[in-house]
């Protein structure tokens, strides 16, 4: 019997989801209440503790099942990803609110008024999830919406839910330069299987959260046969091919989004002995 991730397995020792009784011991079982991040960004992490390890993020809007709270921090599973972690507290909202639209544009400000003089309630990232309020177009000129919880954000830079774009190799280019950030999926930094992950949710494709957990998506092809959007997987990696040659990714090397020929990356790999990639996936239907 194969042992259940933690990264995706909502359970410990002394807690666990009530859905896992009888399935996973655990000393407790507990009802999940379901909270909504209200921050731009907020860190799932390993422990209970700020400086602990941040293995994912929860982007505004997004739902999070929380199973314990305690002491300022929560500990649950993220609905849209299924990652479990713990995240403070403070960066939740009741009760929730279901989303209207996504933010399409890379990064947009959310402003106090419906006036880019205004001052600015945030940052909100790409795929974050958003409500229009009742009177949300109230600036009348159709150029600013109000979100719930968010303030005023060019309409522009919203989409409606349902509503997705069609080449993933082309929104992971939009975060050409981005910083490397462990754990990250936000527009202002991310590492490698947060730039994949991001850029198939803008297409409408679920897509889990690390790199060895998206070698299952979709179907293999062979080396020889690259091309636009197939995934190139190491255990602890992922890039995203931009044609039969050149590779886009998050990575330690140029501590940025950068695209590189992939015959460079596995050159490197061998300098260091970083190993050949495990594998090769297309996604399905692109």
């Amino acid at each position: 019997m194969s042992t259940p991730d933690p990264r995706d397995t909502p359970a410990r020792a002394e807690l666990a989801a009530r859905s896992l009784e009888g399935i996973i011991p655990a000393a407790a079982y507990a009802d999940a209440r379901v909270m909504q991040a209200a921050t731009p960004a907020a860190a799932i992490r390993r422990a209970p503790a700020a400086g602990a390890e941040q293995m994912d993020q929860l982007l505004f809007g997004e739902l999070f099942d929380v199973l314990e709270e305690q002491d300022g921090w929560t500990w649950g599973q993220a609905r849209r990803d299924g990652y479990v972690g713990y995240v403070a507290a403070a960066p939740f909202a009741a009760p929730v609110i279901a989303p209207t639209h996504r933010v399409s544009a890379l990064r947009t400000y959310g402003y106090a008024a419906p006036d880019i003089r205004a001052s600015t309630t945030g940052l909100y990232s790409l795929n974050a999830l958003v409500t229009l309020e009742a009177d949300s177009l109230a600036d009348g000129n159709g150029r600013f919406a109000r979100v719930a919880r968010g303030g005023w954000i060019a309409l522009a830079h919203l989409a409606p839910i349902g509503v997705f774009e069609t080449d993933p190799a082309a929104v992971a280019e939009r975060f050409l330069g981005a910083p490397y950030q462990w754990g990250g999926r936000e527009s202002l930094g991310l590492d490698c299987s947060g730039l994949t992950q991001a850029a198939l949710l803008a297409c409408g494709i679920a897509c889990p959260r690390d790199a060895d957990m998206q070698a299952a998506l979709g179907r293999p092809v062979e080396a020889d046969e690259l091309a636009r959007g197939d995934l190139v997987l190491w255990p602890d990696h992922v890039g995203m091919m931009l044609d039969e040659t050149c590779l886009i990714h998050a990575n330690g090397f140029h501590m940025a989004v950068a695209v590189e020929p992939l015959a460079v990356k596995l050159a490197r790999n061998d300098r260091v002995g970083s190993g050949a990639p495990s594998g090769y996936r297309r996604l399905s239907g692109l």
